[in-house]
């Protein structure tokens, strides 16, 4: 019989490339959290399971399932790209990097300061249009 896990789950082995993959949206994820003032307690009830998968999610410890991927990305409002931190790569035309970086974080912010921000962007816009 294969290896059981902490959680009784069964240990399965993956690359040294997919274990880099899931720690890094592991900690994407709970840097989302984090930034909206949201418990794991949240997100484990929102996806139908404990606190503390939620947590072994967000350190590593184990894979996030690719039908919990939907709706994680849906929880936090973004497409699943932007859940996993895949963004397009900007081509010549495209923004600077730092004006996307800026765009990427304004997005982790919490609605009320995502429209402030707007607000704040429209009307230099208009100001010098």
């Amino acid at each position: 019989m294969g290896h059981i896990d902490l959680f009784g789950m069964p240990v399965v082995a993956i690359s040294k490339d997919e274990r880099a993959f899931f720690k890094r949206l592991g900690s994407r994820i709970a840097e989302l959290r984090k930034t909206r003032d949201i418990t794991q307690v949240q997100i484990a009830e929102h996806l139908g399971v404990s606190q503390q998968t939620i947590n072994a999610y967000e350190t590593g410890y184990r894979r996030i399932p690719v039908s919990a991927l939907s709706p994680l990305a849906k929880f936090f409002g973004m497409s699943l790209d932007e859940l996993v931190g895949e963004t397009a790569q900007a081509n010549k035309r495209g923004p600077t990097p730092k004006l996307q970086r800026q765009i990427e974080q304004v997005r982790l912010l919490p609605r009320a300061k995502q429209r402030f921000v707007s607000e704040m962007i429209d009307t230099v816009l208009q100001q010098s249009g």
